[in-house]
């Protein structure tokens, strides 16, 4: 009796999906789960603020002001102490990561919309459109945007909208670079000159064929500046000029607690380490999603 046939491919493994690839690269990439983690958890407590929160953090308390921490000595009615005002320091703690991550994506995405717009254009067409663009960037760059930003929120008053449409409108300049470049590299492509051929209209070429294959350089600098425009609200805050009080910032609450830096630390300490590690967690994760979309990692 004949022995039974064995398939072509005994013990072959069929090859993962594209999807299923990325995944475990993310999940092997120590930086980008480390950040994505911390950033995540952030988001998720700025959400929930409104629940986790132990007191209103507008509530002043002037009988109870200026309360110690815990881990200071303080009670368990005021887990992270009160300000000057006898505010809850944990519930504005909280409120304060809604801003800053507010802040952060909204900035980064109005930034993200003009500067890929001005690249993609200048990359693709080239010629006198790409010197227009180009000339844009060097006068944008030619602004301080730190510079800029003080002198248009002391005109037009600080406020959570004129900061963000500042910051969002000054921050556009390194997509644009950056897109400018990857359009040219995708604009190369035999695909591209295929879909031109075949009379393919310039929308569905740049919406198709350019903007998905420069996808990943978007995202990294979305995060990058995400953090940019983070760190700029702390620094109009401390400077007085940024969101306004009673709002709850951790910029604003850095400023506010710096008469007391001598006696009462914590008052910088903790709204500085919050900032900080949000900071560091975003690079984290930017840095991760380039080394995860890096041609040279794809299989």
């Amino acid at each position: 009796m004949s022995d039974v046939s064995m398939p072509a491919a005994v013990g072959s493994r069929p090859s993962a999906s594209p999807s299923r690839r990325l995944l475990g690269r993310a999940l092997s990439h120590k930086g980008f789960m480390a950040g994505f983690t911390i950033v995540t958890l952030v988001a998720v407590v700025a959400l929930l603020a409104p629940w986790l929160a132990p007191h209103d953090p507008y509530k002043q308390d002037l009988l109870a002001r200026m309360a110690r921490p815990v881990f200071m000595g303080g009670d368990w009615k005021h887990i992270l102490g009160t300000d000057a005002l006898g505010r809850d320091y944990l519930a504005r703690m909280l409120y304060g990561a809604r801003v800053s991550l507010m802040i952060g994506i909204v900035a980064a995405l109005i930034s993200a919309v003009i500067g890929t717009v001005l690249g993609v254009l200048g990359g693709y067409f080239g010629g006198k459109v790409d010197a227009v663009v180009m000339f844009i960037v060097s006068v944008r760059l030619a602004l301080p945007a730190t510079l800029v930003a003080l002198a248009v929120v002391a005109l037009f008053g600080g406020s959570l909208t004129v900061v963000v449409l500042v910051l969002g409108s000054l921050l556009w300049d390194r997509f644009a670079v950056v897109m400018r470049t990857a359009t040219m590299q995708v604009r190369q492509m035999d695909y591209i000159a295929a879909a031109e051929v075949l009379g393919a209209r310039l929308p569905r070429i740049l919406w198709t064929d350019v903007f998905p294959n420069v996808m990943n350089a978007l995202i990294v600098i979305i995060t990058l500046e995400m953090a940019h425009a983070i760190i700029l609200e702390a620094a109009l805050s401390f400077l007085g000029l940024g969101v306004q009080p009673p709002t709850p910032s951790w910029g604003l609450m850095i400023s506010e607690g710096k008469e007391m830096l001598l006696f009462e630390s914590w008052l910088i300490t903790i709204p500085g380490v919050a900032l900080f590690v949000l900071l560091l967690a975003i690079n984290l994760m930017g840095d991760g999603i380039r080394d995860i979309t890096a041609p040279e990692g794809r299989n």
